[in-house]
């Protein structure tokens, strides 16, 4: 009678680069929306419309102002950081899926949409906050609880 040696199998290493570029690219786009929002052209602000220094439409298509440029700024750099280690790109895409869920809820209600006068959630902003948080909750809590249970290694390692 033989008995079945059943080790867990070890993780594709595409599966925990998969975790670490998408801290890469969570971070390289909310650096150059950071960075976009503080070129005129890029950002344009409309006609007639100045709740607050610095506001504009990135792209035309989402609202921003300097501090909110600055936060979108912070974040990439964190991103781009925290794609240097697996462990880092954990924490960041959880922390994301986190902060950004709360900016897109944020983002609908009326007094919390331009977060208490400081930066504009709302507008497109609630839809671009709710997807990239839904990234960042897949690839920070889904994908490591999977590779944990399928292969018995901790990705937080």
């Amino acid at each position: 009678m033989q008995t079945s040696n059943t080790q867990p199998s070890m993780p594709q290493l595409s599966d925990l680069m998969q975790i670490r570029y998408c801290a890469l690219f969570l971070g390289v786009l909310f650096l150059l929306l950071g960075l976009a929002g503080f070129v005129s052209s890029v950002s344009p602000e409309i006609a007639g419309v100045h709740p607050g220094p610095g506001y504009g439409f990135v792209l035309g298509i989402f609202p921003t102002n300097y501090f909110h440029n600055a936060i979108g700024i912070l974040v990439g750099l964190w991103g781009l950081a925290a794609f240097t280690s697996l462990s880092g790109s954990i924490t960041f895409n959880q922390a994301f899926a986190v902060i950004y869920a709360i900016q897109a809820i944020f983002g609908l209600l009326p007094i919390t949409k331009t977060f208490f006068g400081t930066m504009p959630l709302y507008g497109n902003n609630v839809w671009l906050s709710l997807l990239t948080a839904g990234i960042a909750y897949y690839y920070g809590f889904v994908k490591p609880g999977r590779l944990r249970r399928e292969t018995g290694v901790s990705a937080n390692v």
